[in-house]
């Protein structure tokens, strides 16, 4: 059996200069590590395979492929890979940092927090994001340290917005994909297979969470984005509305009017108001 894993907190005690350290493991059912004062930094686990658990206070929790972890200092736990019957395996990235990475206050007060980021955009976000502060504590090349904690302050406030919002995970990857595409023609029965929902039941789903039909909500984040460019660009409106996916400038012009009250044009004229 492997010796349990208990020398990574005191990398971070012994040498206080470092804020975060981040590693990729790969681990099968012999592993575990057990910390009975807990750890003088924060923990956080992305998992890629696998399952893992942790158990504190004498409850056993669970985390499984898509799910970050995320443990307060000063919690006395254990964790490892879940038994499976001889086939548990456990394929996770980490990241251990200090309190010098202060967003941690916008999430729950809790010892342990288990989120399952089910929103596929969202899931290869953070994971990117964790990869590279794997990355760059690894070569530690010039500012590693604050590309790391930079990275990782994304991942605590992706982690916020989405325990904040407690939407739809389909719905949220929707609106992820239209502001991605927003230049493109892209159908309802495109979005709906990226979700793996029909497109009538999508239509529905949509409406019934935002208030708005698909097409709405586009064009809607598309005036929004045509507003911004009109007052800190040098573009003519024609351009704008290319820019932002309309083919059609009259069609534009009309939909930035019902939004604003004034066309394009005259928004752009006016100093851009609100």
């Amino acid at each position: 059996m492997k010796p349990t894993k208990q020398d990574v907190p005191s990398i971070i005690r012994e040498k206080g200069e470092i804020s975060v350290i981040a590693g990729h493991y790969h681990e099968d059912e012999s592993y575990s590590t057990r910390r009975l004062q807990g750890m003088s930094d924060w923990l956080m686990t992305f998992t890629l395979e696998g399952s893992g658990y942790f158990l504190i206070g004498g409850e056993e929790r669970f985390c499984h492929a898509g799910d970050v972890t995320l443990m307060r200092p000063g919690v006395s736990h254990e964790y490892g890979t879940r038994k499976n019957g001889g086939s548990g395996e456990w394929h996770f990235l980490w990241v251990h940092f200090t309190d010098r990475v202060a967003e941690t206050s916008l999430l729950p007060e809790t010892e342990l927090l288990i989120h399952a980021v089910e929103h596929a955009s969202l899931r290869a976000r953070i994971q990117r994001a964790f990869t590279s502060i794997v990355s760059d504590s690894v070569e530690r090349a010039p500012y590693w340290q604050e590309l790391c904690e930079n990275a990782l302050r994304e991942v605590i406030l992706l982690l916020a917005q989405g325990i904040t919002t407690q939407s739809d995970p389909r719905i949220e990857e929707v609106k992820h994909l239209l502001a991605l595409r927003m230049r493109e023609q892209i159908s309802v029965e495109e979005l709906a297979r990226a979700v793996g929902l029909s497109a009538s039941r999508l239509a529905h789903v949509y409406k019934a969470s935002t208030g708005m039909s698909i097409i709405d909500s586009l064009n809607e984040m598309r005036i929004r984005q045509a507003a911004i460019l009109l007052a800190h660009t040098d573009r003519l409106a024609s351009e704008v509305a290319v820019d932002v996916g309309f083919q059609n400038y009259n069609h534009f012009a009309a939909q930035f009017k019902r939004r604003y009250g004034i066309s394009p044009r005259a928004y752009k004229d006016s100093g851009a108001p609100n």
